[in-house]
């Protein structure tokens, strides 16, 4: 993780800053299409800033520069930060948003600019009122972005990959029942239209996949549905002829990626005309969805942001969703069990020194060699002793660690398979690990079974369950700063919303429900000396009960990971009788959906590995 040298790129944001009457500008970290994982151009705010994480804000005045991530990428940031920069650690007492510091900043009647494609209209919202109550002249919508015009020629072109069609017998349903349904949704609350933007969101309602931003099978576009209508903006030359068939035989238009905006500001236009002669229906775009698609269409008097009825839809696997999902997992688990027994016999039997890149390569070339695999579905956190206690470390050819078979190795890592994501974490050591590891491993380990073993009444939220992982280790006065759980797409991208488990608001807004897939993953991290962390994806299930209190179903989760847990980190002494069981059911489990796939001479070693690490307690 090294430090970039920021001074003359914020010298030169500076100077453009005050050619555009901005005293204060904001960098988010999103695209257009408040993508969490971007494109290689759309990277604006890790090339002002030196900060490669996935979350977090710039934002610059005329003297100062600060950036704001949250308790993942703390330790990240501080490494990554050169000195003109001041960290702002979201969440922590005392210390300020990245609004809040904004707007202290723009005292004085001083502008605050932005590009209105990068945040979404809610945030700016509320921005400016900030801005103003702070004295501040208000925020500005700056369209030529002006990080772009430092970056120059050296910023990466747009990908213009190829799109695919993904086959029914992978997505369970084909577009057209889709599009009905959602055509059910804007009827029922009088909505003129869908406008969308959110790249997952387009891909699963055409049953479309593409590769424009790494790890994530999405592609640039946009679409409007309407009651009679369909269009999808899409650079054509991405389509096969696959893909144009399947569009047209689900009477969907294709239209290209960039005449979204001037059809949006017509459909303001008809909807102004009609206006005076009825009261007109509005737009419906995500509530993700940018400040200039809003503007576009017309502002709030012709537009409704809400939680998106796709996102909704999409998080609700089907039959064939779910079934896929179990399978990729065993095929994902087997590449697993195969990479774990190697990875030790090499460190301990062969005396091989490897570092983290290398282990993280083998990992990839054993997932290679399983039915359906695409690609990885994120960049594999291969981390070694202290690297571990970085919540989203990415180790770096010619500058990661080498492994230590005397230190915890903590390996994050996910696959894309056509009939599914995969997204696993498991903490090993491979020598003899302390007490207090022990003991971490085993509080962590315990939040994850608590969690997975939980039932609860449908309408429940992540929000409200995030604390069952957390009980054993709060009673330590120990905690972790990142959320328990996070959606997952199907053959999608590896976070989806809009649930998840974890304290952010959003997670007490989305109930959960049966068909969601989510990860569990307590965690606990010793800065500088390691880092535990112990993941599984688990369906939502409806469970019976004896009761069924005010005639409300019960949920539980089925956990689909096929991955064991290191028994060298596990306490025994720590697990109540109901937990050994629960191990021993997953153990169970686990060798019975690997028979037959370590068959052979060249495959003694992983089986010797299952079959110790799976051993009854």
């Amino acid at each position: 993780m090294e430090t970039v040298n920021t001074t003359a790129r914020l010298a030169s944001l500076r100077s453009l800053m005050k050619q555009n009457g901005v005293d204060v500008y904001v960098v988010p970290s999103e695209d257009s299409h408040a993508s969490e994982y971007i494109a290689a151009c759309d990277a604006r705010r890790a090339f002002i800033s030196g900060f490669t994480g996935s979350a977090g804000t710039a934002v610059v005045t005329h003297d100062k520069a600060a950036l704001a991530t949250d308790g993942r990428y703390f330790n990240q940031a501080g490494k990554q930060l050169d000195g003109n920069w001041h960290l702002l650690k979201t969440g922590m007492q005392d210390v300020p948003t990245w609004q809040e510091w904004a707007a202290e900043e723009s005292a004085g009647g001083k502008t605050v600019g932005v590009d209105p494609s990068l945040i979404s209209s809610s945030v700016a919202e509320k921005l400016d009122e900030s801005v103003k109550k702070s004295g501040g002249a208000g925020l500005k919508a700056v369209s030529d972005n002006l990080v772009d015009a430092v970056w120059g020629s050296d910023r990466p072109a747009r990908s213009n990959n190829p799109v695919v069609l993904l086959p029914q017998k992978y997505s369970g349903k084909d577009t057209a029942t889709k599009l009905t349904d959602l055509r059910k949704e804007l009827e029922k609350k009088k909505a003129a239209a869908f406008v969308l933007s959110m790249l997952d969101e387009i891909a699963w309602l055409f049953n479309l996949r593409g590769s424009d931003i790494t790890y994530n099978p999405v592609f640039f576009s946009y679409a409007i549905v309407t009651q009679d209508s369909a269009t999808l903006y899409v650079d054509d030359s991405k389509l096969n002829d696959e893909c144009r068939s399947y569009l047209g035989q689900n009477k969907v238009t294709i239209k290209p990626y960039d005449a979204l905006f001037e059809d949006a500001k017509a459909l303001a236009s008809a909807a102004e005309a009609k206006a005076t002669s009825e009261p007109p229906k509005k737009y419906f775009v995500s509530n993700k969805g940018s400040w200039a698609l809003k503007l576009a269409l017309g502002g709030d008097k012709y537009v409704e942001e809400v939680r998106s009825p796709i996102a909704d839809a999409k998080a609700v696997k089907n039959d064939t969703e779910l079934e896929g999902m179990r399978q990729c997992h065993i095929r994902d688990g087997a590449a697993l069990i195969e990479f774990f027994a190697w990875l030790e016999d090499q460190l301990i039997n062969k005396k091989a020194v490897l570092d983290e890149v290398a282990a993280a390569d083998q990992l990839e070339a054993f997932r290679k060699k399983q039915k359906d695999f695409v690609g990885l579905s994120f960049d594999t956190i291969s981390s070694t002793g202290p690297n571990a206690a970085v919540i989203h470390y990415k180790p770096e050819p010619g500058a990661c660690a080498t492994i230590d078979p005397d230190a915890i190795y903590l390996c994050d890592s996910g696959a894309q398979f056509l009939d599914g994501t995969t997204d696993v974490t498991r903490t090993l050591h491979f020598g003899t690990p302390s007490a207090e590891q022990r003991k971490a491993y085993t509080l962590v380990l315990k939040g994850n079974i608590a969690l997975d073993t939980a039932i609860f009444p449908k309408g429940t939220t992540g929000y409200a369950i995030d604390c069952l992982a957390r009980q054993f280790l709060w009673k330590q006065g120990l905690d972790y700063r990142h959320g328990t759980g996070h959606g997952v797409g199907s053959y999608l991208n590896v976070h989806e919303g809009p649930i998840g488990i974890g304290t952010r608001k959003q997670y007490a807004d989305a109930a959960l429900a049966a068909g969601n897939v989510l990860s569990i993953e307590p965690g606990f991290y010793e800065d500088g000396a390691y880092g535990i962390r112990i993941e599984n994806l688990a369906v939502v299930r409806e469970v019976k009960t004896e009761h069924s209190f005010g005639d409300k179903p019960f949920l539980g989760f089925e956990h689909v990971t096929m991955v064991p847990y290191c028994r060298r980190l596990i306490d025994e002494t720590l697990l109540t009788a109901e937990e050994k069981a629960w191990l021993n059911r997953s153990n169970e489990v686990i060798r019975e959906k690997m028979k037959g796939r370590f068959e052979g001479d060249e495959h003694a070693l992983t089986r010797a590995w299952l079959e110790r690490e799976t051993q009854p307690f």
